[in-house]
């Protein structure tokens, strides 16, 4: 939710009425949202206070209830989301900081529901004042009036000064403003005088207004008073009016002058005639003429002539221009009151109504005239009568009825009742049916007797193809050559009769006219044509005629053209055999070259049939046969025209063909082959219709997929071979062998090297070709013959291999020979692809090891990437058909079911090979397997006691090994019981001691490296007690001997070595079989200053009897001591455990010894040890 109101700061005077605008948008709920109006006043800018609200009529707090009530304070709500605060007389104290507030109607807060803003009340300053009076003025005279404006406020404002005018209760009228922008500007009333100057405003000083009227009129009468505006620029950029004052007024009483005048028309008479003069006056009535500016214009129906100004200089337009250059007319100011109009010679088109207008203007202070009030009398009717004619005409022509072509000739006679009295226009029209003269005008002949054609016959006129003249003074002659339909109507001869007048020019006396019809027979009415023939059934090489019967009969001048046009049997199209053109010319069409020699065209001299003659027909020549007819017309450029183009009806000819004899053998037969074989088929001819005959042989094979046949082999009537498009797509071109038996109707197809593909169903297509009567050879019939069933087989396969199975052991690093043989395959020339996998153990999908192609490449398999076989593998094959696989340096992973595939491929007869049998020999199983471990150490090692500072010998010696090839890794160990730990000794004890957990005992044995030698013969660092005191030596491959130098009391202890049996692995690399380790020696190294105590530490059956056996015996002593007291009370809470659990048990007591016997044993019973 957002709310906005309007920006402040806002300056509002004192008493004026402000308006603050409020919007809310974004909210959620009703459409129609509530406003609540608050003020923070300066002298307590925290509290608020509550004016208004559109929701809550107990909302305003006290000082405000008295106006919120009488409506000077009220919310004006503009929409559902926007309103108004109204403060109608604002006051000081309505200054602070206005806060606009929206309830919240949206399901959770979010966003802002206030916004505020400052208003500043400032006084009102504005002053406006004038003098108030009341003058009489009369009409034209000038006006001055002025207005003090000014103001006190501190802010930077802008004053706008307005003088208006009030007439009564009317609305007032602006006279003229400055605005705020310091702009000029006047209402509709006085704008133009603004313009003019007749009306200004002046400021004088910083506070003075001056306004001007020069000339006063009538209408300027009332109340004048001036307006003045404070403005002041919100922040929003707009400007406001914060007041406004008017002052008192001047009443301003404006007396009229007499401006009255009257305006009249005269002339002598109303009827003229042609050539005599007239003129019109315009007399002016008005007082004061001289001192006053009138302007004059003459109107002839309606129609303005001329115009005159103040300054009676006369404006005449076009027409009337020309005239009064000629002396013919004339427009003057004949004085201050009279105004003429004066035509010297009157023409009969002057006929009509006649007027003036007399308008007043008024002169303004910059030299412009305004017009003010104007007036015109009634209209003078006057009419121009034409001098009197006594001339009649007489028209005459050939003849009324023509045919279209033939010649036109009229005459135009004008007769006279007594001596011409001037010259004749003669002007021949051509009058269509709606009796209309002007819409086509023959020719024309002035009375200077220049002839001219009308806008239609100019360029016939042009050819000589019409033609007018004058053949003596009172007779006018119009030829019309080569007629057209067009040129049908009435024929009017209009002949004007002209006298020059006084002014030398040539006027119009009178005009007659007469006519006569003439009717124009059309050429191509009644034009037919029809096409008739006697023998509408022929037969080969028998003769036909085609007649073509032209109607009506025309005279030789009309030209026809006629065409016989053809439609072949089987086609849509008709194409042009033969025209006999329009001059009497013969021309062949484009497709008529086998018409041409056997084809007789003649036209009759009487008429314009013509007719067609056709001998030898064949088969060519039937079909539908039709004429053309065409009609022309020669033009007067001796150019042609077609008029009109007729067909005749259709004429259909039979030429059947002779009755077909052609048989053809309709056997069935079945043929099965092996491929590489030939396929014979045969296409015999039992009957034909003529010895004549020609044969063309069509071959075709059916394939159960496809359901027509598809074309082999086609030979034609003239022994030409053509190959279908399944011979090309299937290679068999090179294939095929045709054949004609010298009987001439036995044809033979045969298919070399036949291949599986060939197969199917074959049939042959014989078509009989006769030469027809236009030495042209043409298909009388076909025949299709009975169907061969064509199956090639594959050869039978006998691919064997042998089944023989085995088992397998050896051991890693040997050799494995796997064998493979092929028993019996198909063919000898037969190529074989051989294929070794192996199922392993737990994997039930077959690997492939190698393969072995067709072309004796050798491919390892996947198994052979997966475990390095590459290199290991090899395959030979001593004899044809046995194949064996060798593995080499043979790994437990190769272990596994091995077998071999063998595919057996044969060549087709295209030399494509395919494969036509797989077979798989027995499996043998592999086991590859390690050497068993027979490792043993010799276990029965005396101990032994030396002297300080001297050497003793620790031998490790191998008994047995599990190959020869066997490596080992010797290490000696230091064994010493970790601190802490609890061991017990033979003769001490219950013997399950002396046989304890191996675990335990190795968790309670430290084992200290003294030297080691991998299989490689790599020493290991020595250990650091024996550092520089270790001396090594191999006595022999399975003795080995490790000397301890400069003995110390310190490597008194048991030792032992370890030994690795390591064998090469198939990788070259070696890998660990098994380990043993010999049995402890113990070493006893005797101290030169030996005690007691190194005596009894020395011998460990001493050491235990007097050390470890007492404490034991002694602890069992003291529990039972304890259980007796314990049982002899009662329990009781102070002898009950922690937390009042009486004690059960008490825990052995910790014994505490040292192994080295450099201390003696400690019995202890620490607190806490019985809980």
């Amino acid at each position: 939710r957002h709310v906005a109101v309007q920006e402040g700061p806002l300056y509002r005077t004192e008493g004026s009425h402000i308006t603050i605008w409020c919007n809310v948008s974004g909210y959620q709920g009703p459409s129609e949202q509530n406003f609540q109006w608050s003020i923070y006043l300066p002298s307590a800018p925290e509290r608020e206070v509550q004016i208004v609200s559109t929701v809550d009529s107990s909302f305003p707090y006290a000082i405000y209830t008295q106006r919120v009530r009488g409506g000077k304070i009220y919310v004006e709500r503009v929409q559902g989301n926007s309103a108004l605060l109204h403060i109608t007389d604002l006051q000081a104290r309505d200054a602070g900081e206005y806060e606009c507030h929206t309830p919240n109607t949206d399901e959770r807060y979010f966003g802002s529901y206030s916004a505020k803003m400052n208003l500043v009340v400032i006084p009102d300053t504005l002053q406006t004042t004038a003098i108030p009076q009341t003058l009489h003025k009369v009409e034209q005279d000038p006006l001055e009036l002025t207005c003090e404006v000014a103001t006190e406020t501190f802010q930077h404002s802008h004053l706008s000064v307005a003088w208006l005018r009030q007439r009564g209760g009317e609305k007032p009228v602006e006279v003229i403003s400055l605005s705020r922008d310091f702009v000029l500007h006047s209402s509709s009333d006085y704008a133009q005088r603004q313009s003019l100057g007749e009306v200004r405003l002046d400021k004088l000083g910083s506070t003075t207004f001056r306004l001007t009227v020069f000339h006063l009129r009538p209408s300027d009468q009332g109340e004048f008073y001036c307006e003045a505006a404070e403005w002041i620029q919100d922040p929003d950029g707009s400007w406001y009016a914060m007041t406004r004052k008017r002052s008192e007024g001047t009443v301003v009483n404006v007396q009229p002058t007499d401006k009255e005048f009257t305006v009249r028309l005269e002339t002598e008479k109303r009827l003229y005639t042609v050539g005599e003069p007239v003129e019109f006056r315009c007399i002016l009535e008005a007082q004061n003429v001289p001192d006053r500016y009138f302007a004059v214009s003459w109107a002839f129906n309606s129609s303005l002539i001329a115009s005159m100004g103040p300054n009676a200089v006369p404006v005449l337009n076009s027409e009337f221009a020309y005239r009064e250059a000629r002396g013919q007319l004339k427009v003057a100011k004949e004085s201050d009151s009279v105004f003429v109009l004066k035509i010297y010679h009157l023409r009969q088109d002057d006929s009509g109504k006649y007027n003036c207008r007399v308008t007043e203007r008024e002169k303004t202070v910059t030299g412009e005239f305004i017009d003010k009030e104007s007036k015109r009398p009634k209209n003078i009717p006057i009419i121009v009568l034409p001098i009197k004619s006594s001339i009649s005409v007489e028209v005459a022509s050939n003849s009324s009825v023509i045919l279209e072509g033939e010649h036109l000739h009229f005459s135009c006679s004008v007769r006279t009742a007594g001596r011409p009295q001037g010259r004749f226009s003669v002007i021949w029209q051509l009058v269509d049916r709606q009796n209309r003269r002007s819409n086509i005008m023959v020719m024309w002949l002035d009375r200077d007797g220049t002839v001219q054609p009308g806008a239609s016959y100019w360029e016939r006129s042009s050819f000589g193809g019409v033609q007018m003249e004058q053949v003596q003074p009172n007779s006018f002659s119009l030829g019309i050559f080569n007629s057209r339909k067009e040129d049908e109507g009435q024929y009017e001869c209009h002949v004007t009769e002209w006298v020059r007048a006084v002014d030398g020019e040539w006027q119009i006396v009178g005009e007659r006219r007469a006519s006569t019809p003439i009717s124009i027979t059309a050429l191509e009415m009644g034009f037919a044509v029809t096409a008739i023939s006697r023998t509408p059934g022929v037969t080969y090489s028998d003769s036909f005629d085609l007649q073509c019967i032209i109607k009506p009969h025309y005279p030789a001048r009309v030209p026809v053209s006629v065409t016989w046009r053809f439609q072949p049997v089987g086609t849509i199209e008709f194409h042009d055999l033969v025209t006999f053109t329009r001059d009497g010319g013969v021309q062949w069409g484009d497709r008529s070259s086998s018409f041409r020699t056997r084809t007789a065209i003649e036209k009759a001299e009487s008429s314009n049939n013509v007719r067609l003659s056709i001998s030898r027909a064949s088969d060519t020549e039937a079909g539908k046969y039709q004429c053309v007819a065409e009609l022309w017309r020669k033009n007067y450029n001796n150019s042609w025209t077609r008029l009109a183009e007729r067909t005749s009806n259709l004429l259909e000819i039979r030429v059947p063909q002779p009755v077909t004899k052609l048989q053809v053998s309709k056997s069935k037969r079945t043929l099965t082959l092996v491929e590489n074989r030939p396929i014979q088929l045969n296409c015999s001819v039992k009957s034909q219709t003529s010895p004549n005959s020609h044969f063309a042989v069509l071959w075709y094979v059916h394939k159960p997929s496809d359901a027509d046949g598809k074309l082999i082999l086609k030979t034609t009537h003239s022994s030409a071979f053509e190959y279908g498009t399944y011979a090309e797509e299937e290679g068999l071109r090179p294939r095929l062998q045709f054949e004609r038996h010298v009987s001439g109707g036995l044809f033979s197809l045969t298919v070399q090297r036949a291949e599986v593909s060939d197969s199917g169903s074959y049939d042959c297509h014989v078509e009989e070709w006769l030469l027809s009567p236009n030495y042209a050879w043409y298909k009388l019939a076909e025949e299709v013959s009975g169907r061969t069933e064509v199956t090639v087989k594959r050869p039978d396969s006998r691919l064997k291999l042998s089944q023989a199975q085995g088992n397998l052991s050896v051991l890693e690093t040997q050799q494995v020979q796997l064998e493979g043989g092929v028993l019996n395959r198909t063919s000898s020339a037969s190529q074989l692809v051989v294929e070794w996998f192996v199922w392993k153990p737990n994997h039930p999908e077959r690997e492939t090891v190698a393969r072995l192609s067709r072309e004796a490449t050798f491919h390892y398999g996947e198994q052979a990437a997966k475990n390095n076989l590459k290199g290991r593998l090899h395959l030979e094959s001593p004899s044809s058909g046995v194949y064996r696989l060798f593995i080499q340096n043979v790994a437990v992973q190769d272990s596994g079911t091995y077998s071999c595939r063998v595919e057996e491929w044969l060549p087709s007869p295209s030399g494509v090979w395919y494969k036509r049998a797989e077979d798989t020999a027995g499996q043998m199983a592999v086991t590859v397997m390690r050497p068993d471990a027979a490792l043993q150490v010799d276990t029965v090692v005396p101990n032994a006691t030396v002297s300080e500072k001297a050497a003793f010998q620790l031998d490790c010696s191998i008994v047995s090994r599990s190959s020869q090839d066997s490596r080992f890794a010797v290490a000696w160990y230091s064994l010493r019981t970790k601190a802490g730990g609890e061991r017990g000794g033979p003769g001490l004890g219950e013997q399950e001691e002396e046989e304890g957990d191996e675990e335990e005992e190795e968790d309670l044995t430290e084992r200290t490296a003294l030297l080691s030698v991998g299989p490689d013969a790599v020493f290991g660092p020595e250990g650091s007690p024996w550092e520089g005191r270790l001396r090594f030596q191999r006595l022999s491959p399975l003795l080995y001997r490790l000397t301890v130098l400069q003995a110390s009391p310190r490597d008194t202890g048991n030792y032992s070595c370890r030994v690795e049996e390591w064998l090469p692995g198939p990788k070259k690399e070696g890998y660990r079989l098994t380990e043993e380790e010999s049995a402890p020696i113990g070493i006893h190294v005797l101290d030169t200053s030996s005690t007691l105590q190194s005596i009894i530490c020395s011998n460990d059956a001493l050491f235990y009897f007097v050390f470890f056996y007492p404490f034991p015996i002694f602890g069992i002593l003291i529990i039972t001591i304890l259980l007796v007291r314990f049982k002899s009370r009662n329990s009781s809470k102070s002898s009950d455990g922690k937390n009042g659990v009486p004690l059960l048990w008490i825990k052995e007591p910790h014994l505490n010894y040292s192994p080295t016997c450099l201390e003696p044993p400690v019995l202890s019973i620490h607190p806490g040890a019985i809980d």
